[in-house]
């Protein structure tokens, strides 16, 4: 028989409470501590590549607007330019984008944001910000931060977000 007490990795992990029978049924044969370990990486592993799987939304609905409100538009080809990568690539990922309600686009024309991409773009520069921010704070050299916020603000948790920002106003 097996224990079926809770184990709390709420408080280790930031996981919800798990059982013993909980993982039997996901057929692992003999519960272990490093079979919830397992588990947990997994998890996290998960976290990893589904912000990865958002960057580019949230990079390119950051970038139009940026564009938008610097020159009153945004192209395929300023799009291109600014990331680096070539015109089809800028086209796949705005018809991705289009797909997601994202942005609207027609041939030959500029990209716009729909209202959802524009909500997602606002959260995406104030989160930018306050990452760029906190490394400011903590005495990272100002273009050092500038390249590690573009990276960081695609992983932080709301959780860490939020004491960068409480942290930031001290």
């Amino acid at each position: 028989m097996y224990d079926t007490t809770a184990f709390n990795l709420t408080m280790m992990y930031g996981l919800p409470a798990v059982t013993v029978p909980d993982h039997i049924e996901k057929g692992l044969e003999k519960w272990t501590p490093e079979s919830v370990e397992i588990e947990i990486n997994s998890d996290r592993f998960a976290q990893v590549r589904n912000a990865r799987n958002t960057e580019t939304a949230e990079d390119y609905t950051e970038m139009i607007a940026d564009l938008i409100r610097e020159t009153g538009e945004a192209r395929a080809v300023d799009l291109a330019k600014h990331f680096g990568v070539t015109g089809p690539t800028v086209n796949s990922i705005i018809r991705r984008l289009v797909r997601e309600g994202l942005v609207e686009s027609r041939p030959y024309r500029s990209i716009f944001l729909t209202e959802k991409g524009k909500l997602l773009a606002d959260y995406c520069k104030k989160r930018h910000e306050i990452v760029y921010n906190f490394l400011i704070k903590i005495g990272v050299n100002e273009d050092v931060a500038k390249n590690d916020a573009e990276g960081l603000e695609h992983h932080v948790s709301s959780e860490t977000l939020s004491v960068f920002e409480k942290f930031n106003k001290t």
